[in-house]
């Protein structure tokens, strides 16, 4: 994919104030998330919250409406739709970009109506054949995430075999994106996201974002989603106990400035402030930096 073309999705969905990494602030309108299952499952809530974390700096506002945790119970898409639209339609009123967390065409479509900007679909276009008819028709961007799902995409499911984590997510993706493309979704509107913790164990998510300069240079931004997940759970553990989710924002914050450092386009967080604060820290050595390379600079950039 040319530099052209990750330029104009950028251009869709941009970071403010000059950051290098988008943020996308997570509200869940779910019963039974993992980190705040049930918090904001009131439509009203749900849009405050969505306005706090975008007055605090996030750039888009993701909104979910079903669980993909571990265990978690599929619902009705009705049910969904019926959750996600009026916070989507809400926020998109008080001039928030938004995207909609969901792998199904009929919820994206409720979505699209609403005014939603990206679809964020962690199949990767996988659960619901006809969510690519939806994508291309509205000319959106499409979120593609890895996940090598149950067969009724009822949860994340145990950690599958890799015998190289990073070339088959890579693989797997590819051919993902053909298919969209085959199917009419622009190369422009596609973004990669890995998919950490999605049937895969610690381990694959460690090795994953050790290659995050291999996943940029594909050609597509990638999205990484490292949000108080499991792995950092398990890295933090005191006592073989581990850490719980709201205990597990630094990391976060720190997987969030790593990923700025290597060319993710963007971040998929819970806790806006804390991975903002690591990024322009990131953002600020790398200019520093650069301003060392090139003596002529004061800022990192060209006068």
């Amino acid at each position: 994919m040319s530099g052209r073309a990750v330029a104009e999705l950028t251009q869709l969905v941009a970071p403010r104030g000059g950051r290098s990494c988008v943020v996308m602030g997570v509200v869940n309108v779910t019963s039974d998330s993992f980190s705040d299952g049930g918090r904001y499952l009131d439509p009203g809530r749900a849009i405050e919250h969505g306005i706090r974390l975008f007055e605090a700096g996030a750039d888009i506002i993701d909104v979910g409406g079903e669980s993909t945790r571990p265990g978690a119970v599929r619902i009705d898409p009705r049910i969904e739709a019926d959750r996600v639209a009026p916070v989507i339609r809400g926020l998109v009123e008080a001039g928030v970009p938004t995207s909609v967390d969901t792998m199904r065409a009929s919820v994206a479509e409720a979505a699209i109506a609403a005014g939603v900007g990206v679809v964020n679909d962690v199949s990767g276009g996988r659960a619901d054949p006809d969510m690519v008819k939806v994508v291309a028709a509205a000319e959106i961007p499409w979120i593609l995430m890895h996940w090598r799902a149950t067969a009724d995409y009822r949860h994340t499911g145990p950690a599958e075999h890799y015998d190289d984590v990073v070339t088959e997510v890579l693989a797997e993706l590819s051919i993902q994106v053909d298919l969209a493309m085959a199917a009419g979704v622009h190369p422009s509107r596609l973004v990669l996201d890995p998919g950490l913790g999605f049937a895969k164990n610690a381990g694959h998510d460690w090795e994953l974002l050790g290659a995050l300069p291999e996943l940029t240079a594909q050609g597509l931004p990638v999205l990484v989603g490292a949000s108080r997940k499991r792995f950092l759970g398990a890295l933090l553990a005191e006592d073989e106990t581990p850490r719980p989710p709201d205990g597990r924002e630094v990391a976060t914050a720190t997987v969030s400035a790593l990923a700025a450092l290597h060319g993710a386009w963007g971040v998929r967080v819970h806790d806006v402030r804390s991975s903002l604060d690591a990024i322009a820290v990131t953002d600020a050595w790398r200019r520093a930096a650069d301003a060392r390379k090139h003596p002529g600079t004061t800022d990192g950039s060209e006068e």
